[in-house]
């Protein structure tokens, strides 16, 4: 048995969960989203909790069992409290600020780059050079998240560029003069 799979999701208060024909549907406080899930995975809800079942022990199965169930709570974690990621940018010069709800970053490009955040995220710029993106769905946070740092990727001699908060650089050696 999976350990991830197993696990019952506990559906808090204010979330409506809907499954119909292998979609399923949660409703929170900060949105909705919605989800085919694989018609060979059983998933019914119990009261205030759901459950999913897998037919057999097949590979396959085993893989799409923990799957399942991780997507369908990290659908109803985005609806409760949503998900963020935060992005550092690293450079003399380089400024990021938020023009109504898109992004103007300067990162030392010939011309400086605006990004507008889709429809169910947005930006928020906590401390100078510090950009966090906000969202329900995680996926798409963390795709977001990659098309910034995409922008202009962290180099290895200085270090200069976007990165993410956590995410440590590998830094080269520059060249030698070498002594004769």
């Amino acid at each position: 048995m999976s350990r991830i799979g197993k696990k019952p999701i506990a559906i808090p208060d204010g979330v409506k969960v809907t499954i119909k024909d292998h979609h399923i549907t949660v409703q929170g406080p900060k949105g909705e989203l919605a989800w085919d899930f694989s018609p060979e995975m059983e998933v019914k809800q119990e009261e205030k909790e759901i459950i999913v079942n897998r037919p057999s022990d097949s590979k396959t199965h085993r893989a799409f069992h923990g799957l399942t169930r991780m997507l369908i709570q990290n659908m109803i974690t985005g609806v409760t409290e949503g998900f963020s990621k935060t992005l550092q940018i690293e450079g003399i010069g380089y400024s990021a600020e938020l023009k109504g709800k898109s992004l103007l970053l300067n990162v030392g490009l010939s011309h400086p780059v605006m990004i507008a955040p889709p429809q169910d995220m947005e930006f928020e710029i906590p401390k100078n050079l510090v950009v966090v993106v906000k969202g329900i769905d995680k996926q798409r946070v963390g795709q977001m998240a990659a098309k910034l740092r995409s922008i202009k990727p962290p180099e290895p001699y200085k270090g200069k560029g976007i990165r993410y908060q956590d995410e440590h650089v590998r830094r080269k050696a520059g060249k030698k003069v070498g002594v004769k």
